[in-house]
C-alpha cells in the first residue's frame, strides 16, 4: 500500500479524542512513582557540593546505624563488584581518523567529582523520610578543586583538567563538508554576513520527574526495572550488555506511563543502575524518585553552543557557500547520546532549506564541570536553525532584500535533492509554506500594526525561519558506520483475536504523543475496525519483542510503518484464509472497508469471520496455513523523513522596559501525511511554547568561579505560562514521504526547531531603530534593556 491509497483510508485525517486521556483526567493512570512492590525499600543519592573535588574518604559508618538503612553503597562498593561505568552510545570519529576521547562514567563517583549533583552514594532505607536523614550523615571528605563551566573557559591553556583520558578537555574535532572548495566560494562572494552566537543551556523539566524501582528475584535470577524511560529496550540493551554484564533475557524492563519526556528520558543513567545492581546486592527492591531540584542537577541539559559562522552570497543575494565553526559543551561525562547531537544531528542539518552550493561545518567538543548534555526536544536541529535562520535574517538585512524574498530566492525547489552536508531530501514544498505562512500572518497589513504599535510607544517587529529536520534516525547501517552503537529500526507486532479485535505491540513508546489514539487508527483504517477494538501496548520488554523506542518524531514514521509491514502479513494470510471459504484463489480475494470479496462477484466474508476462523479451524486449509492470525515485522527505513516549515513571529517591544509580548505567532508546516490533526495540533502548540520558552526565558546558568548552578528551581529557572505565548494560527502544506507506507513526516519536534530563530529576529527586527544588531537568547526584559542602553552609549 502506497502513502497516497493509506491517506485515503477512512479514520486518516480524523481528529479523534486521545483514547488515553480518559485514564490521565480521571487519576487512573499508573506512573513509576504510583508502583509498590513488595519489601520494597527507598533510595536517596548523596550528590556532590562542588563542581570539582577529590574525594579523600566517604565515612558511612553513621549512617549505617541510622534507622531502617539497610545499605550505603559508594564508589568503592562498585569497583569492588566490578560494575563498569555508563556507556556512550555514539562514537565519533575526529578529524584525524582517531576515536573520540572516552573517559570513564562511573555510576558512583570513585576518586573525583566533576559536577555539582555527581552521584558520591546511594542511601537505602525502610522509608523514604529514614533515607533521607541517612543521607545526610554520610561524611564525605572532598579537597576542593577549581572548575570550568563555560566552554570558552575549557578550551584556554591551563584550564581545569576533568579527566586524565582528556587532559585538555577536548573530547573530539569533527568536520563536514569540503573546506577548499567552501574556502574558494568565499574569495569569489559580493557579499560576507558573520554571526555570532551563544545557543543558550536548557534543562528539559518534564511535568513527571525522573523514577526508577528495580527488584530482584533469587527464584529465576532475574530482575525487573520500572523506569521512567522512552526506549525501556535500549535501556536494558546498555545497562545489560555494557555496564552490568547481565544476560539480557535476564532484565525486564517497563516504562508504565510516563510524564513527559522531551529527550530526557532516552539515556541511560547511573541511577537505574545503581537500583538494579543493589537490589540483588540488598535482597529487596528499591524505589528512588527524583525531586525537583535534584532534576536541575541530575537531569542532562540541552543546547549550549558557541557558534562563529558565515554566509557567502553574490551580487543577487544566492547563498554560495556557508562555513561554520562550533565549539559544543558535552558536561562532565559522555550521555547516552550526547556526541552525535553537535555533529550528526546538528551539522548536517545546516543546508537547511536552501541550495547553498558548498557548507562547511567543524565542531570541536568540549568536558567541562557541569551536568552531561545531551539530546533536548530537537536534538541538535533547534541548534541548527537558530544558526542558519539568525544568519540569514541579518543577510537580508545587510543586502536590503525583504525576510521572504532572501528566502525565495534560495528555496530548494527540485526534489530529490542531495545536501552538500550527507543528507538527501526526497520531497517539500518551500515556497508554498511560506506563501501560506506570509497569509495566514497578513502580512500585508504588517505595516499598518507597526504604526499602531509606535502610537502606543511601543516597537513591533517581525521574524521568519524556515526550518527543515531530519527525523527517524536512520537506516541503521549509515547511521553505524557514522558512529551509532545500536540499530535505529523498529518492531511491531499486530496480534489479532478470535472475535476480530487487535492488540498491537510496539517499540515505540509514548510519553505524550497519544500514540494508543494514533496507532489505533492506523490499524483500524486498513482491517476496516472501529479504533476502539485496536489495543496499543508499548513500554514493556517483557511483552514487546524489540524497540528502539521514541525520539526523534519517528513513532509513527517508523514505529507505525513496522505495524504496517505486520498488516501487510496479516492481510496476506487472512486472504488466503477468506479464499479458502469463499472457495476461490487468494489472487482474486481483494480487501476493503473489514471486508474480504471475490472479484467480479457479490461473494463476501468480515474479516471477523476470518478471524475466528483462524482460531476455530474448523473449516480450513491446515495442508497450507498454520492456525492463528498474529504477525510481527521489522522495519528499517532507508532515509530519514523531512518535516519542514516556515514560522512568522511578530513582537511588540516596550523600549522602558525591555519587556517583549509576542502579538501573534504563525506556523505553516509540512508533516507529510496527517493522520491525527487534533494530535498534531497539540505536539506543535507544545513545540512552539518550549521553543518561545527558549528564546524569552529560560536558561541555565553556572558560575564561572564556583561551578554551582545559579539557576537550580523555578524561582530562578523561568518556564513558560499560558500568558507567555498568544494564540497560535496554524497551517499545513501536504507533501507525502517517499520512502515510508504512510507518507508521513514526524511532528513532534517541529515547534521548538523553527520558534526560536523567529522570535529572536523579530526581537531585532523591533529593535534595529534603536541600533540594537545583535542579541542572544534569552531576551529576558533585562537582557533587552541593557542592549538598548548599550546602542544609546
Amino acid at each position: 500500500m502506497g502513502a497516497s491509497d493509506f491517506s485515503q483510508l477512512p479514520h486518516i485525517g480524523e481528529s479523534l479524542k486521545r483514547k488515553e486521556d480518559y485514564r490521565f483526567l480521571t487519576g487512573a493512570g499508573q506512573y513509576t512513582d504510583d508502583i509498590i512492590l513488595p519489601n520494597m525499600h527507598h533510595a536517596v543519592f548523596v550528590r556532590s557540593p562542588h563542581a570539582h573535588a577529590n574525594i579523600r574518604k566517604v565515612d558511612k559508618s553513621a549512617a549505617l546505624k541510622a534507622p531502617g538503612v539497610i545499605g550505603v553503597l559508594d564508589g568503592n562498593d562498585v569497583a569492588a563488584d566490578k560494575v563498569a561505568g555508563l556507556p556512550c552510545g555514539w562514537l565519533i570519529t575526529d578529524t584525524a581518523g582517531q576515536p573520540m576521547k572516552e573517559p570513564p562514567h562511573p555510576i558512583l563517583a570513585f576518586g573525583k567529582v566533576r559536577y555539582v549533583g555527581d552521584h558520591v552514594a546511594m542511601v537505602v532505607a525502610d522509608t523514604l523520610e529514614n533515607a533521607k536523614n541517612a543521607a545526610e550523615l554520610v561524611d564525605v571528605d572532598y579537597d576542593p578543586l577549581p572548575a570550568v563551566v563555560d566552554v570558552r573557559d575549557a578550551m584556554k591553556q591551563g584550564a581545569p583538567s576533568l579527566h586524565e583520558a582528556a587532559a585538555d578537555n577536548h573530547c573530539y574535532k569533527w568536520a563536514i563538508g569540503d573546506k577548499g572548495q567552501v574556502d574558494a566560494a568565499f574569495s569569489g562572494a559580493a557579499h560576507v554576513t558573520k554571526i555570532d552566537l551563544i545557543n543558550n543551556r536548557l534543562a528539559p523539566n518534564p511535568m513527571e520527574p525522573r523514577a526508577a524501582i528495580a527488584s530482584y528475584n533469587r527464584a529465576g535470577d532475574d530482575y525487573t526495572l520500572y523506569v521512567a524511560n522512552q526506549n525501556p529496550h535500549v535501556e536494558r540493551l546498555l545497562m545489560t550488555a555494557f555496564v552490568l554484564g547481565l544476560p539480557e533475557h535476564k532484565v525486564r524492563v517497563i516504562a508504565p506511563d510516563v510524564g513527559g519526556g522531551f529527550g530526557a528520558k532516552i539515556f541511560l543513567y547511573a541511577e537505574d543502575v545503581c537500583l538494579t545492581w543493589a537490589s540483588k546486592k540488598l535482597n529487596c527492591a528499591i524505589k528512588w524518585t527524583c525531586d525537583r531540584s535534584e532534576a536541575f542537577l541530575s537531569d542532562a541539559h540541552g543546547r549550549d553552543h558557541v557558534t562563529h559562522a558565515e554566509l557567502a552570497l553574490d551580487k543577487d543575494g544566492r547563498f554560495l557557500a556557508f562555513r561554520v565553526h562550533t565549539d559544543a559543551n558535552l558536561g562532565a561525562y559522555l550521555s547516552t547520546f550526547s556526541t552525535a547531537v553537535p555533529t550528526i544531528l546538528y551539522a548536517t542539518l545546516l543546508a537547511g532549506q536552501y541550495k547553498t552550493p558548498q557548507i562547511y561545518v567543524e565542531v570541536d567538543a568540549w568536558f567541562t564541570n557541569t551536568s552531561p548534555v545531551d539530546a533536548y526536544r530537537g536534538a541538535g536541529r533547534p541548534e541548527a536553525t537558530y544558526l542558519l535562520e539568525r544568519i540569514v535574517t541579518r543577510a537580508a538585512w545587510e543586502t536590503g532584500l525583504s525576510q521572504d524574498e532572501i528566502r525565495r530566492r534560495n528555496f530548494i525547489t527540485e526534489f530529490p535533492y542531495q545536501t552538500p552536508v550527507a543528507l538527501q531530501y526526497d520531497t517539500g514544498d518551500f515556497p508554498a509554506c511560506m506563501q501560506k505562512a506570509n497569509e495566514l500572518a497578513e502580512m500585508s497589513s504588517f505595516e499598518q500594526r507597526k504604526a499602531a504599535s509606535k502610537a502606543k510607544g511601543l516597537l513591533r517587529g517581525v521574524g521568519y525561519s524556515s526550518y527543515i529536520e531530519a527525523c527517524g534516525l536512520a537506516p541503521s547501517n549509515v547511521a553505524g558506520a557514522l558512529g551509532a552503537r545500536a540499530g535505529l529500526f523498529e518492531c511491531g507486532e499486530v496480534r489479532v483475536h478470535p472475535t476480530g479485535s487487535v492488540t498491537v505491540f510496539t517499540g515505540s513508546h509514548s510519553h505524550g504523543q497519544g500514540h494508543e489514539t494514533t496507532f489505533a487508527q492506523v490499524v483500524a483504517s486498513r482491517l476496516g475496525l472501529d479504533p476502539s477494538q485496536v489495543d496499543i501496548v508499548h513500554g514493556d520488554t517483557g511483552r514487546v519483542p524489540f524497540g528502539m523506542g521514541t525520539y526523534g518524531s519517528r513513532s509513527i514514521s517508523v514505529g507505525g510503518a513496522a505495524i504496517m509491514r505486520a498488516l501487510d502479513k496479516i492481510e496476506a494470510k487472512a486472504k488466503k484464509i477468506a479464499a479458502h471459504l469463499m472457495e476461490t484463489g487468494d489472487a482474486d480475494v481483494e480487501f476493503a472497508n473489514g471486508e474480504f470479496t471475490v472479484k467480479g462477484t457479490d461473494k463476501k466474508v468480515t474479516f471477523g469471520q476470518v478471524a475466528l476462523t483462524a482460531y476455530v479451524p474448523h473449516n480450513y486449509p491446515l495442508d497450507k496455513l498454520e492456525p492463528g492470525l498474529n504477525e510481527t515485522a521489522f522495519y528499517d527505513p532507508t532515509n530519514f523523513t523531512y518535516p519542514a516549515g516556515t514560522h512568522i513571529c511578530e513582537v511588540e517591544v516596550d523600549p522602558n522596559t525591555g519587556v517583549v509580548r509576542i502579538d501573534r505567532f504563525t506556523a505553516v508546516d509540512d508533516f507529510g501525511t496527517i493522520i491525527n490533526p487534533m494530535i498534531v495540533e497539540g505536539q506543535v502548540h507544545g513545540g512552539l511554547t518550549q521553543g518561545i520558552g527558549q528564546a524569552l526565558l529560560e536558561n541555565c546558568v553556572y558560575d564561572r568561579e564556583t561551578g554551582q548552578l545559579v539557576t537550580g528551581s523555578f524561582m530562578d529557572y523561568a518556564m513558560p505560562r499560558a500568558d507567555d505565548v498568544p494564540d497560535f494560527r496554524l497551517g499545513h502544506v501536504t507533501t507525502p514521504c517517499t520512502t515510508n507506507p504512510l507518507g508521513t513526516k514526524g511532528c513532534g519536534e517541529a515547534g521548538a526547531i523553527g520558534s526560536p530563530p523567529a522570535v529572536i529576529n523579530a526581537v531585532l527586527d523591533a529593535l534595529a531603530p534603536l541600533g540594537v544588531k545583535d542579541l542572544d537568547m534569552p531576551a529576558s526584559p533585562s537582557r533587552v534593556w541593557t542592549a538598548i542602553q548599550a546602542a544609546k552609549a
